[in-house]
């Protein structure tokens, strides 16, 4: 039988463990660095602008209210292209696999057979004034082409606050923006009561992204989401194009079902078709010697002859 009296006195009189060799010492010493593994969670800006120092990256600004379908997109995106599902693409690699498999929980979670009341987790941010990036790397089926894509995952409240008080200090990383994702639930512009206020703040939007970027803004695209729900009435795109120009500023619709309970609608119908439009050159090129007649000046060298 073990006497716990002498266990005791024979650990109190012990040699310390701190020393080196003691029973009882650490068998490794503490490193005197952090450890130097880069964090594979969310992006910061300085990792992306390293990134695109490096080869081209397609830089996309996403806005929205919360509960409009911003989180959802991302992680719908990331299941689809990783599952080879994502028509047209395929995943080639990722800087960013925790946080994309963070906003993903949600989404593998199940209740015998039925879906979670929440597909996603709410956005938070350690930082309230940096966004925080996802990336993806995706190749084009059938081809040799590979796109970068840096995905900011920003919280629905950075968007209310830049309508209700022009606060565009944690914005200024859309100007190195590619393409622009307004992301809006489409049930609200299916409801007839509630319609007019999203179109009215979507207005507001875009007059705030107006202001940001003066004569420069990238392309913009108004992403309803919930397409498994019904389609958006064309009365409703009508008055949403309508307020857009009042404040100067055009938008193509895109129409996604992130996830769907219809049966005639795939969960991610529409994101391929926003990923092709989105890394698609949709400016023209001016002609770089466009073609124009000649016209009669004195002070043409080709006008001039000489006098014999």
């Amino acid at each position: 039988m073990i006497d716990i009296n002498a266990v005791r006195a024979a650990l109190k009189d012990a040699p310390d463990a701190a020393e080196p060799g003691a029973v009882g010492a650490a068998v490794l010493d503490a490193p005197s660095e952090a450890p130097s593994f880069p964090s594979s969670a969310t992006l910061g800006s300085e990792v992306i602008d390293k990134m695109m120092a490096s080869r081209y990256v397609t830089v996309v600004g996403i806005l929205g209210d919360p509960d409009s379908g911003k989180t959802a997109c991302l992680a719908s995106l990331y299941l689809l292209v990783s599952q080879g599902l994502l028509d047209g693409w395929s995943f080639a690699d990722s800087s960013s696999l925790m946080g994309l498999e963070e906003i993903a929980r949600g989404a593998r979670r199940w209740n015998e057979g039925n879906p979670p009341q929440q597909m996603t987790v709410h956005t938070k941010m350690a930082d309230d004034r940096q966004p925080g990036f996802l990336h993806l790397r995706m190749k084009r089926s059938g081809g040799e082409r590979i796109i970068d894509l840096a995905l900011p995952d920003l919280p629905g409240e950075w968007t209310k606050d830049l309508v209700r008080s022009s606060r565009s200090d944690r914005f200024q990383f859309l100007k190195s923006a590619d393409i622009l994702w307004v992301m809006v639930d489409g049930r609200t512009l299916i409801d007839v009561q509630r319609r007019q206020g999203v179109v009215s703040r979507l207005g507001q939007l875009a007059g705030r992204l107006r202001a940001l970027f003066d004569n420069s803004m990238p392309q913009l695209f108004i992403v309803t989401t919930h397409l498994d729900e019904g389609s958006v009435p064309e009365a409703a795109l009508t008055r949403l194009h309508a307020e857009l120009a009042k404040h100067n500023v055009s938008a193509k619709v895109m129409p996604v079902a992130s996830f769907s309970a219809n049966p005639d609608i795939k969960p991610g119908h529409g994101l391929a078709a926003l990923i092709d439009a989105s890394v698609t050159p949709h400016q023209r090129l001016p002609h770089f010697w466009p073609p124009r007649a000649p016209q009669a000046d004195p002070r043409s060298f080709l006008s001039h002859r000489r006098l014999l």
